[in-house]
């Protein structure tokens, strides 16, 4: 390691820190945050003579020792230009453009006939969506309530308990396409009809009267490879049918998730791309913008994604919605001049004029919003002007298309990697004190339970506990409430027993109890009920772990309460940040989180990766011991090796606190705990520094289920201020 002091100014005030340069500049910038409270995705670092901006790959030891530290928040107009190619990169551009358009006058057919031919079927087909009974239908088949949950679940997870409606419309929407993704089924070949075997295509037939009435004039045969049936696959275009037959291809995908989202009320798009893909947009209240949304890919705002990750040849992108139609391809290309050069159909004055003469059409009933409209276009084609010139965030891998057959999708040319990852992570705020309190919350009830020196007596108990919990999930998340009858016999024992060490469980999980009249005891929501939303799944999962090693142990006694989860102090609501992470379900947070149903990913970390936790505020803590827990999948990507430090000084320094190698997970979420090697020594920042994974032959990826640390019970009371 190599050592070099620097000078960081930043808003009037100066910063000296110590730093190890081997360490890389992510860590830097994340040290940076611990002193000036500047988020490492918002910090622009500036140095030498010229005040050059200081980038990830610069060389630490080269750079001068005097910095100068900008916010992005702070509005330094240095820092929009930023955003923007190089003068001499974005002159070359628009040189390239200029000659794609001057090519393009020469190759393009003066007739737009055939480009207005390729629209105008998808015109009256997105107006389907506006039927109210094929809406209504639609809403019948959603999971409502489920979805809305979902929605804002995951924005407690953020923090955001009390939501705008905007930002909840904008949640929901994106638990509508994961729940679509989930619920609708690609088509490679149909299987057999008769006995369900695999079937090969066997060409085109005619369409019934039946399958034209639902728009299928196209019907692909398919020849079972076992039996002598032959399997029919009418191409629906009528979407209140795919509600019904719920598969096909990119087609029916995005044509019946655009009615879903049209039946949720939101302004909605149908994307035709000439190069054979379709997918939706819809208008987002809370981003104030038109957002990318592909079905099939179950993937959002991510609009480079098939240019970049596809390696698509884009030419004509263009946005059919009910009130006009418009010419979208520059949201989906950084690559502009190539672009034009593959726009041969029409010429580009012949192509505005066909979509402008379209929109007219669409809007002449709609005059009372056609200055809205207007304002929005308006503002829709300088967004897509200013972006189309902006810097790629390499740090970005797009995945290539995963929706289809492969062979298939070799054949397009379209496979690509399939991550979708960031090894440049912003720091995450861990939204996790109901972890702590769960796990808290288990101590009086087992040490209850070892009272009885039977285990089957505490297995019963536990198992009274899970109905309880499980009563209480399957009920209405907004008004959940369960019943328990005290005559009756496990009622009995759980209400006589166990309820006194039961009241700090229901207060970790928002629940309160009642007493009624007829000897009923009532438990229901006593705050929030997303709060409870999200404790249930931590409350469940550890209530396996626990029923687990209850069945395992030898003897139930107070002295085998050194189990997992069963130790106080759990450090929580800390800001995390990590080498990377997959993006969305594999975030570094989802290490905190205190479930199965989610782990932290690293797409490149098998031969070494890091995560640091930096505690609230300027709480030290001394570190007592650790828990990981195996996640769901992979073995080969479980961590083998791995040391965790300390700093007491914002990550200026580092102090080893535990060493471990050759560790193996044997069973997936299985929970291993580990005694701090280093006793005595406050922290408030915290780094795992895992250098190997089970085995990195076989992968490039690392992940974890969990992580917990546990603070001394000293801690809590000799907590050391680093102000």
């Amino acid at each position: 390691m190599v050592a070099k002091k620097f000078l960081v100014h930043y808003q009037g005030s100066n910063f000296d820190v110590d730093y190890e340069t081997e360490d890389g500049f992510e860590v830097f910038k994340f040290q940076l945050f611990s002193l000036s409270a500047v988020p490492p995705d918002q910090q622009k670092i500036f140095g030498g003579a010229d005040d050059r901006i200081v980038s990830d790959d610069s060389d630490l030891m080269a750079i001068s020792d005097k910095l100068r530290l900008v916010s992005i928040q702070d509005g330094n107009p240095q820092l929009d230009s930023e955003i923007v190619r190089s003068d001499e990169e974005l002159a070359r551009m628009l040189q390239a453009e200029e000659e794609a358009l001057m090519f393009q006058q020469f190759t393009a057919t003066g007739d737009n006939r055939q480009f207005e031919q390729r629209v105008r079927p998808y015109v009256d087909q997105v107006l389907l969506y506006e039927d109210p009974h094929r809406q209504e239908a639609a809403r019948n088949t959603v999971p409502v309530e489920k979805l809305e949950e979902k929605a804002l679940v995951a924005l407690a997870k953020e923090g955001n308990l009390k939501p705008s409606k905007s930002k909840l419309d904008h949640a929901f929407l994106l638990q509508l396409l994961f729940w679509f993704k989930q619920t609708f089924k690609w088509v490679n070949s149909p299987p057999c009809e008769a006995c369900g075997s695999e079937t090969a295509n066997q060409g085109m037939g005619v369409a019934s009267s039946s399958e034209t009435a639902y728009g299928a004039s196209r019907v692909e045969l398919y020849r079972c490879n076992i039996c002598p049936r032959i399997t029919r696959f009418p191409r629906y275009n009528d979407p209140i049918k795919l509600l019904e037959t719920k598969k096909g291809r990119c087609g029916e995908w995005a044509n019946c998730f655009s009615l879903y989202c049209r039946s949720f009320g939101y302004e909605t798009r149908l994307i035709l791309d000439f190069t054979d893909h379709v997918w939706t947009e819809c208008y987002s209240m809370f981003l104030g913008r038109w957002m990318h949304l592909d079905p099939c890919e179950g993937i959002y705002d991510t609009p480079l994604l098939y240019e970049k990750g596809w390696n698509k040849k884009l030419s004509y992108t263009i946005a059919i919605a009910r009130d006009g139609v418009h010419d979208v391809t520059k949201r989906y290309t950084r690559k502009w001049h190539e672009v034009l050069s593959r726009r041969n159909i029409t010429t580009e004055t012949a192509a505005s004029s066909t979509l402008t003469n379209i929109t007219r059409e669409c809007r002449k009933n709609l005059t009372s919003v056609i200055s809205a409209l207007e304002e929005r276009d308006r503002k829709e084609v300088e967004e897509l002007d200013k972006n189309l010139h902006s810097q790629d965030d390499d740090s970005l891998s797009l995945p290539g298309r995963l929706s289809g057959d492969k062979e298939w999708r070799a054949l397009r040319s379209e496979i690509g990697s399939d991550s979708l990852s960031s090894s440049s992570c912003p720091v995450r705020k861990c939204i996790d004190e109901h972890v702590s309190s769960i796990y808290n919350a288990f101590s009086p009830l087992i040490s209850r339970l070892t009272e009885f020196s039977s285990k089957n007596k505490a297995l019963e108990g536990l198992h009274f506990v899970r109905g309880v919990l499980v009563d209480l999930k399957k009920s209405p998340f907004k008004t959940r409430r369960v019943v328990i009858d005290s005559n009756l016999k496990d009622a009995k024992f759980f209400i006589r027993e166990l309820w006194p060490s039961f009241n700090l469980m229901l207060d970790a999980l928002s629940l309160k109890s009642n007493l009624e009249a007829n000897e009923k005891v009532e438990i229901c929501v006593a705050d929030e009920p997303v709060r409870t939303s999200m404790a249930l799944p931590v409350v469940f999962h550890a209530l396996d772990d626990v029923l687990y090693n209850i069945k395992h142990c030898n003897e139930l006694s107070k002295s085998s309460l050194s189990w997992p989860l069963l130790k106080l102090n759990r450090i929580c609501c800390g800001s995390v940040l990590a080498s990377g992470e997959e993006l969305p379900f594999g975030i570094a947070t989802s290490a905190f989180d205190g479930t199965r149903l989610s782990k932290w990913e690293e797409p490149n970390g098998s031969k070494g990766c890091w995560l640091i936790y930096k505690a609230m505020g300027v709480q030290a803590y001394e570190l007592c011991s650790y828990e990981l827990m195996s996640a769901n999948d992979a073995p080969e990507r479980d961590p083998k090796d791995w040391v965790i430090e300390g700093s007491d000084d914002g990550g200026s320094s580092w102090r080893v606190l535990d060493e471990q190698t050759s560790q193996m997970f044997h069973n997936r979420f299985q929970r291993k705990t580990y005694t701090v090697k280093l006793q005595g020594f406050f922290a408030n920042v915290f780094r795992f520094r895992f250098l190997t994974v089970r085995d990195g032959q076989a992968t490039s990826r690392f992940q974890i289920g969990s992580i917990d640390l546990y603070a001394s019970s000293n801690s809590n009371v000799n907590q050391k201020s680093l102000s």
